[in-house]
């Protein structure tokens, strides 16, 4: 059997841009956003249909974690009507998915940006260790877009894992975080369905604490033991919950081989807990299902190792930097079990806001590429806190602002004054200090 062939092709250059954006996800549309508002002339590439990422195709809600004030997150929130929600979601509701499709459709609608659906990246473009652009497949076949700058915000670092970065996954043991398929119900009686936010939340159902119900009946038989961690969060619709509880441990989802069989297993899963709230949640008697993410949830894949390595030890303490791009980053370091139910560690991290430093945005050794969202440079255990979608917006806002200002003055990511960023983000508004 071949195992290997060589292969060369003459392709096409489609387009020529001051900034490529690899994933339309929350942190690449708002790089794509912050870079075209800035003047440049952005390709923003995505391998599905539809824009938005965990906020439309994943089916990821609500909106958690915090920043500073002022950022793309802010308008984001607003524009998708939802609450200002706290930290972990205690107040925050799920937004409307569908209409989010048309919303986020229209907000990366700019005359500077030109959007690439239904497109993946294959390879890229290298002078040394430089990125000149990317290798690109759509319908039409492959091609290729040249970019000045290059913005990883694929979640899986796939465009600098191709360009040669060094990446790690997972903990010390390699495993992840496991894999999830988030889906919506409707039919739930509001005047006694409960709500539950995750591991964190010690709502009851009647006397006993709602989490440590499930566990009793997954001890009995009535659940599977590694769905007993049962989150519940409301919707912008009443009647609805956003269901964050089905779970695949093992899952390499850059293992091609691994994904049919995790979505399989997942969409099972949705139909034991359906079953399970009839016969066992007040309020859950007459819900039903209708609606689901078109992709699998992906918590943790490849982490890009850039020219700092931030870690939980240093967000715990509230970490400031003089190199700061986005400020007072909030979330608790939420690991999921990579091997088993729950929460991996015995009590659950809380930090205080965070700085996140310009350097972890740089991969090492690549020159003119950024990475925003959770492939950014951390720990196993900082990427756990900052991977989540407010944080994520804001780093890809800042590092679209560092884009277009590289392209404009002709300088690598690396040459670029990181004052000048900063002063550039706090006259747009957002919060760096204090």
């Amino acid at each position: 059997m071949q195992n290997a062939i060589n292969y060369s092709k003459s392709i096409a250059v489609k387009g020529n841009y001051d900034v490529l954006v690899a994933g339309s996800g929350p942190a690449g549309i708002c790089a794509a956003v912050a870079a075209a508002r800035e003047g440049a002339k952005v390709a923003l590439i995505e391998r599905y249909g539809v824009v938005g990422g965990n906020l439309t195709t994943g089916y990821v809600g609500p909106i958690l974690g915090m920043v500073g004030k002022g950022t793309m997150r802010d308008e984001l929130v607003k524009l998708l009507g939802v609450p200002q929600n706290d930290m972990i979601g205690e107040t925050g509701r799920a937004h409307d998915f569908e209409m989010a499709k048309i919303l986020l459709a229209e907000f990366v609608d700019h005359p500077n940006i030109d959007v690439y659906l239904q497109t993946t990246v294959t390879d890229v473009i290298k002078e040394g260790q430089t990125l000149r652009g990317v290798i690109v497949t759509a319908g039409e076949g492959p091609f290729a877009l040249m970019g000045k700058i290059v913005i990883d915000a694929t979640g899986d670092g796939l465009v600098s894992f191709l360009a040669g970065a060094p990446t790690e996954k997972g903990r010390d043991d390699g495993l992840m975080q496991p894999v999830t398929l988030e889906f919506t119900i409707a039919g739930v009686d509001e005047s006694k369905g409960v709500i539950c936010i995750g591991d964190v939340d010690n709502v009851c159902l009647g006397e006993e604490r709602f989490l440590d119900y499930c566990k009793r009946l997954a001890d009995a038989g009535e659940l599977p033991q590694h769905l007993a961690a049962v989150r519940l969060h409301p919707t912008t619709h009443s009647g609805e919950r956003q269901v964050n509880t089905t779970q695949q441990n093992g899952i390499d989802m850059t293992n091609v081989d691994q994904i049919y069989k995790a979505d399989l297993a997942l969409r099972r899963q949705i139909r034991t807990l359906v079953d399970f709230f009839h016969k066992h949640l007040p309020g859950y008697e007459s819900c039903r299902l209708i609606s689901s993410g078109t992709t699998t949830g992906v918590r943790e894949t490849r982490r890009v190792i850039g020219d700092y390595i931030i870690t939980a030890e240093q967000m715990a303490a509230g970490c400031r930097f003089d190199d700061v791009i986005v400020h007072r980053a909030e979330f608790i370091v939420d690991i999921h079990n990579p091997a088993g139910a729950g929460q991996a560690e015995d009590h659950i991290q809380y930090c205080d806001p965070y700085d996140l430093p310009y350097r972890c945005f740089t991969p090492k050794g690549i020159e003119n590429l950024y990475t925003a969202g959770r492939c950014i440079s951390g720990t196993h255990r900082a990427h756990a806190s900052y991977r989540v979608m407010s944080i994520c917006m804001a780093m890809g806002e800042a590092v679209g602002v560092a884009a277009a200002m590289c392209a404009s003055r002709g300088c690598c990511t690396r040459e670029l004054d990181v004052k000048a960023l900063q002063n550039r983000l706090t006259e747009k508004g957002i919060e760096l200090y204090g």
